[in-house]
């Protein structure tokens, strides 16, 4: 039932195990000072109210260290009247916002969330006295990005009061807060602007308490130049063109008097909000349009209105995500059984975050052009808005306490997972061809054991006190750890009484706040299984088991331990008992099948009987979140069984095989030599998806072993091999009647003979591209060909195909056509080039494309290093607010492979301050050290292989 999960931010989105092994074979190989340290002033209080105050002092607060970045409870807001002007010409916007407060304890200071904002004077009305007071005093804590303001008179206990706070700054640039974009249009720069407050920058739009479990309802109100558009979460109730001297509110007259009077002004204002976190709050201004559907809602019969909004020079790409929206909105009602609450549903396409009622998607993952889209276009859009549309239910109307929860908001990929299911595409008819509960298991379940596997890792469950901390768990455990924990789950107790337990959380918890055992007590309800004890140190613990499977004279005996990359581990580190599904598949004597689903290991070992004479495997399906370790020969037997035409075992029990005995090899517990007999055994597969499973694996090869030449060499040989005879048979054109699988294997057969520098294919790709040069005709780049061409013409080619590509990067026939072959020239001369270019010119959303390519070009590698380090202020400073320095720091350095690259990194980031990137940096180095292991315990082994294989395929 589980599907592809597209990061919700695509925010990480680029799970680097798979990245890299797709980059390296398009090109060539398998490929502190805080965030610009600003000094701290002393803590600062005036006796006057003055007229705008700037962040820029640190409080000396002493509160404990466990509430420094939490607000106190003393008060809760209940309600924001939040008026936001936007002037795009100035690029920067004011308001005031209004808040209605709950007095839990006698207070006369309050404290709130402000981050970046200049606040005016701050006044606050008491409904005991009936009279409003200025503040007397504040203090800022840029740290902990609050503010406090004293007040004359303490307000009571169990009152109500209402705070109001005037604010402005200039509209950022880091894709965080309330910031701007550009576009351009008959070739002048214009600006929109727009929100991205996940996890905590609604205190840099407007001043709040923001964190998740302090819900509230929201009334926003928009002023902007009359010929933009104003658009938030709930539809506007009204908007007028403003007049001067026009009867209006006192403080809106005062922001209205305070604008440019050369311009027309208009007032929009929205309906109020059903109660929500502020991290979802959004509103957007600028001069979009829109294409717009409806749908009639299956169980409340409304008939929900649903636009897409984009800038006019690519709202004609957005009509497949506008359709994708209007299939799985009611889908989503019908399985959850909870109506969804809002009069409507927008989508503007800028960034990724899933607002309520205004879903933004950046252009790569919510545009395309039908006729220039390849298939992985096609499944980004498609994953990304129902993805999106998901968090309708999960983290908007059930929403979790904490980020230590994130994961519990992150259950949209129940959205794909069950809308893009096999079940319902069956059933439904949404995408059938794509079988996406098999490409789970390459896009998720690996991305998510790769990573789990280190010591560096961290559980689903994590603390996350501060802002530093958030950021970072946006990651594949938050993401595919947790979605593939659920799918075991789901395929343990059923798929129906799953989807029903699920039900019953959501409607338990409706507009409320939630944690881990508020999920699996509705899952318990409905399966009548404890799977609060089932799961929790799925949930809690870090990293998942190795299964070992020795045989007896009864069956088998199976033992758990912890899995680590490294294969070294202190004892201390294996101290966590999983529960375990086996999901035990075993052949009776006239070769019918059965599944065991109930075996179940609860301690570190236990004797299964089974029949071993007859095929068996553990984890059928490949749904459980663990390795299985065979002996050499029950490996050798499974993977004959595999091989056969018509195997019992299925093709995600095939891929699973092979993926678990790299990770195997790689952890030292069986030899790399067997990963390559399984994959030489499997030559006459016919299946995408496990050819697949085979390029990552050999391309994951190719990236640890990039230093030796001669495994390089053969290594390419052996892929060519594997490959060519699939380009040969498939040929190089596509038809849009073929299935789904044939077009996908043909593409993954080019890209990896590419890689695998067979002549004719690289002949054949240049050849395409040179006709464009020369006739500016491109139907000779098949969409799905695109990259592959591209990568050849700058590999194989000179500056005249570089400089073409630049162009197309540049200036691209749709937006999902995203480039990493500027990074994979020879020459060094272009090289140079493109680390200017991403310097100088790369927009901020593309730059880790750039440093894919350069770290799939192995002429780049080291110099990609160099050049991170050469620019590390530039970079922090560039990206300190958002999501992208984390891919940064493991992208610079995936390659590295000895141990004067660990040392070398070590020392570069010994006086840094890491708070912001910590996780990504522990994981990076932890990763070289991998590599040095692997290579040290696995080389002689895998040249022996390679050159046995190398001779005997010239006999």
């Amino acid at each position: 039932m589980w599907s592809v999960l597209g990061s919700c931010r695509h925010r990480i989105a680029e799970y680097v195990p798979r990245v890299r092994a797709y980059s390296a074979r398009l090109g060539l190989g398998g490929s502190s000072v805080s965030p610009f340290h600003r000094p701290r002033t002393r803590n600062f209080s005036c006796s006057q109210p003055a007229p705008f105050h700037r962040h820029k002092s640190h409080s000396s607060s002493m509160a404990p260290a466990e509430d420094k970045y939490r607000l106190p409870v003393n008060v809760k807001a209940t309600h924001y009247a939040v008026t936001i002007s936007t002037d795009l010409e100035k690029l920067a916007f004011s308001g005031f916002v209004n808040i209605s407060l709950d007095i839990n304890e006698e207070t006369s200071a309050l404290e709130f969330n402000s981050n970046g904002l200049e606040l005016g004077n701050a006044s606050v009305y008491s409904d005991v006295s009936q009279t409003e007071q200025l503040h007397s005093s504040y203090t800022i804590d840029p740290e902990t990005q609050r503010a406090t303001f004293k007040f004359p008179d303490a307000l009571p206990a169990s009152s109500k009061a209402q705070l109001k706070v005037a604010f402005n700054a200039p509209l950022g640039s880091s894709m965080t807060g309330y910031y701007k974009a550009a576009w351009e249009e008959d070739g002048h720069t214009k600006h929109y602007a727009l929100t991205q407050f996940e996890p905590t920058d609604a205190r840099a739009a407007f001043p709040c308490w923001d964190e998740p479990l302090l819900k509230a309802t929201f009334a926003i109100t928009m002023i902007s130049h009359v010929d933009n558009v104003n658009l938030s979460n709930m539809p506007a109730i009204s908007e007028e063109i403003y007049e001067p001297g026009s009867n209006v509110a006192p403080e809106m007259g005062k922001l209205l008097e305070s604008l440019p009077a050369e311009h027309k002004w208009k007032i929009t204002r929205f309906q109020t909000t059903p109660p929500m976190s502020s991290y979802i709050v959004a509103y957007a201004c600028g001069p979009f349009v829109h294409l717009e559907q409806t749908v009639v809602m299956p169980l409340s019969g409304k008939t929900v209105p649903l636009r897409i909004y984009g800038t006019p020079d690519v709202i004609h790409q957005a009509a497949f995500a506008l359709d994708v929206a209007a299939r799985v909105l009611p889908i989503y009602e019908t399985v959850f059984d909870v109506e969804y609450p809002l009069p409507k549903l927008d989508t503007l396409v800028v960034w990724a975050m899933e607002n309520w009622g205004l879903i933004t998607g950046r252009t790569t993952a919510l545009l395309l052009d039908p006729t220039r889209a390849d298939i992985h276009a096609k499944k980004l859009v498609a994953m990304t808005q129902s993805h999106e549309v998901a968090h309708m239910w999960f983290g908007n109307i059930t929403t979790m306490r904490w980020w230590d929860n994130l994961y519990l908001n992150e259950e949209t990929k129940m959205g794909e997972v069950i809308i893009m299911s096999e079940y319902c595409s069956r059933l439904l008819g949404i995408f059938p061809e794509w079988r996406p509960n098999s490409e789970f298991i390459s896009d998720h379940l690996q991305s998510a054991l790769a990573l789990d596997a280190k010591l560096s890792s961290h559980p689903i469950e994590v603390e996350c006190p501060d802002a530093n901390h958030i950021n970072q768990i946006f990651d594949a455990l938050s993401y595919s750890k947790a979605a593939s924990v659920l799918r075991m789950l789901c395929d343990y107790v059923g798929e129906e009484k799953f989807l029903k337990g699920v039900s019953l959380y959501l409607k338990k918890n409706l507009y409320g706040n939630t944690v881990t055992n508020d999920l699996f007590e509705g899952i318990s309800t409905a399966t009548g299984v404890d799977t609060v004890k089932l799961m929790d140190n799925w949930i809690k613990k870090i990293g998942f088991p190795v299964i070992k499977v020795t045989e007896t004279p009864n069956g088998i005996h199976v033992r758990q331990d912890r899995f680590i990359e490294s294969g070294a581990a202190d004892p201390k580190e294996n101290e966590t008992i999983w529960n375990v599904p086996l999901s035990i598949l075993t052949a009776g004597p006239n070769g019918q099948v059965s599944i065991d689903k109930t075996a179940i290991l609860e301690e570190r070992e236990k004797d299964v009987t089974l029949d071993t004479n007859q095929t068996f495997k553990l984890n059928a399906g490949t749904v459980g979140v663990y390795r299985v370790l065979y002996t050499p020969e029950r490996l050798a037997k499974i993977a004959a069984e595999a091989s056969k035409e018509n195997s019992i075992l299925t093709l995600e029990d095939r891929m699973g095989i092979l993926y678990d005995v790299t990770a195997l090899s790689k952890a030292g517990l069986a030899k790399l030599s067997d990963t390559l007999t399984v994959i030489d055994i499997w030559s006459k597969e016919k299946e995408y998806l496990v050819w697949a499973s085979v390029s990552d694996t050999l391309w994951s090869l190719m990236v640890v072993f990039w230093e030796d030449p001669q495994i390089v060499e053969i290594l390419r040989s052996f892929i060519a091999f594997l490959f060519v005879p699939i380009v040969k048979r498939l040929g190089y054109e596509y038809s849009p009647d073929e299935p789904t699988d044939v077009t996908q294997l043909r593409t993954l057969a080019i890209s990896s003979a590419l890689g695998g520098k067979d002549q004719d294919v690289i002949d054949e790709l240049k050849s395409r591209f040179s006709h464009y040069m020369e006739t500016g005709d491109a139907s000779k780049i098949p969409p799905d060909l695109q990259s592959s061409i591209f990568v050849a013409a700058v590999r194989y080619g000179g500056r005249a195909e570089y400089e073409a590509v630049v162009k197309i990067q540049e200036k691209p026939e749709t937006p999902t056509a995203r480039l990493t072959a500027m990074g994979v020239t020879q020459d060094q001369s272009l090289l140079d080039q493109t680390f200017s270019y991403i310097l100088t010119k790369s927009r901020d959303q593309d730059i880790v494309y750039f440093f894919r390519g350069m770290q799939s070009n192995m002429m780049a590698r080291r110099q990609l290093a160099t050049f991170f380090k050469a620019n590390y202020y530039t970079l922090l400073k560039r990206f300190e607010g958002n999501f992208t320095l984390n891919s940064l720091v493991s992208l610079s350095f995936a390659g590295l492979s000895t141990r004067k690259d660990y040392e070398d990194v070590e020392a570069f980031f010994r006086d840094k301050d890491n708070s912001k990137y910590r996780m990504a940096l522990a994981q990076t180095l932890e990763g070289i050290r991998t590599r040095i292991a692997y290579i040290e315990r696995s080389s002689d082994d895998l040249a022996a292989w390679l050159n046995k294989w190398e001779k005997r395929s010239k006999l």
